[in-house]
This record gives structure tokens, C-alpha cells and sequence, in this order.
């Protein structure tokens, strides 16, 4: 995927994005991890971290964990990868920070641990849907927006590709551009916080 250039969209463009098509998480988002020996469950009770035969902590709901990974299309291109930027994922497992699929894939896992998982599009950004292809009018776009850019939504939660440039609309797709696709992770796990 090329992208051109990122400009900031306004506001109505945002308003337009969220009513017409809801879609799936963002994997970029991550939180600080913090050091959590014990987890409180519902009731109140302290549960204690869960443990393999070997005696190992393993993942579980609620953990904050931090990760290394690479992520690949089928067609093995990388798309993503924590090691080339340098910095874990850090994130809390079930609080919806990741995709569904990465989340449930790190479940069990043990600091130290290798796995590599193929996610499919349901449980990673969804199929590619028509209704996230949207027509705004120009008036809401900034000057000069042409075929190929990648608008920002003011609020910076959200990037559509410009379809087409029309005398009075503006037709973007706010899908995500991995939407349709599955995806395949190298996880690597680095600390259970």
C-alpha cells in the first residue's frame, strides 16, 4: 500500500465517517504496562496468577503483557513489526486495545515464548464492507484533495483513502486497509506485568 500524503480532514468529515460506518479496533493502540502480581475478580476475591504444569506464569484476561512482533499478509509481505520499530506492543489482554484474534492468540502464553498464529478477517479488521465507501461533499475536504490520499479525521482516530474527486463530492473508503485480509503474527512473548 502507497501512501501519498496525510492531511488533516475536517471535523464534519469525522461526523460523516462515524455515522456511516462503524468498523473494527485499531492494533496500534497500547497502554503503559504496569506490575500486577494478582488480579480481582468480580467478587472481590484476589485470584492468583495463573500457572502451566511446569509452573510458568501464562497469559491470562486482564494481564498487561508486552510483546514482540512481525506481521505478514498471505502473500508473506510484512505489513507490520514491533522489532523494526524498535519498542514492544505493550497492551492489557481483553480490554480491546488489539484485534480479537492477537488478543485470544496470546492467551496461555509464557515469557519466552514463541508462536505464530494466522488471524482471520473476522477476527482481525473485519471484511471489506461497501458501506464504509462514502461520499462527502468537497465543501468538507481540504483544498487540493486528490485520487490516492490518505485523509486523517480531525480527531486523528481514524484515516480514509481518497476513491474520487468529484465536482461536488468527495468519495473516500473508510475501510481499513487491511480489511478483507487475514493476517499472520510471529508473537514473541516479553513480560507478563
Amino acid at each position: 500500500m502507497t501512501l501519498t500524503r496525510t492531511v488533516r480532514a475536517s471535523a464534519a468529515l469525522l461526523a460523516s465517517i462515524l455515522l456511516a460506518a462503524a468498523c473494527g479496533g485499531d492494533s496500534t493502540a497500547s497502554t503503559t504496562a504496569t506490575s500486577v502480581v494478582t488480579t480481582t475478580a468480580g467478587s472481590g476475591t484476589v485470584v492468583p496468577p495463573a500457572t502451566n504444569a511446569g509452573g510458568e506464569r501464562v497469559v491470562q484476561e486482564g494481564d498487561d503483557i508486552s510483546v514482540h512482533y512481525v506481521g505478514t499478509l498471505d502473500d508473506g509481505s510484512e505489513f507490520d513489526s514491533s522489532r523494526e520499530r524498535g519498542t514492544t506492543l505493550d497492551f492489557t489482554v481483553g480490554a480491546g486495545d488489539v484485534v480479537d484474534g492477537f488478543d485470544s492468540a496470546v492467551l496461555g502464553m509464557t515469557v519466552g515464548e514463541l508462536k505464530t498464529v494466522r488471524i482471520e478477517p473476522a477476527d482481525a479488521y473485519g471484511e471489506r464492507s461497501d458501506d464504509s465507501i462514502l461520499e462527502v461533499p468537497i465543501d468538507q475536504m481540504p483544498d487540493g484533495v486528490k485520487a490516492g490520499d490518505q485523509l486523517t479525521t480531525a480527531d486523528g482516530s481514524r484515516q480514509v483513502t481518497v476513491v474520487e474527486v468529484r465536482a461536488d463530492v468527495v468519495v473516500v473508503d473508510a475501510n481499513h486497509p487491511l480489511a478483507g485480509q487475514a493476517l499472520t503474527f510471529e508473537i514473541e512473548m516479553i513480560a507478563i506485568n
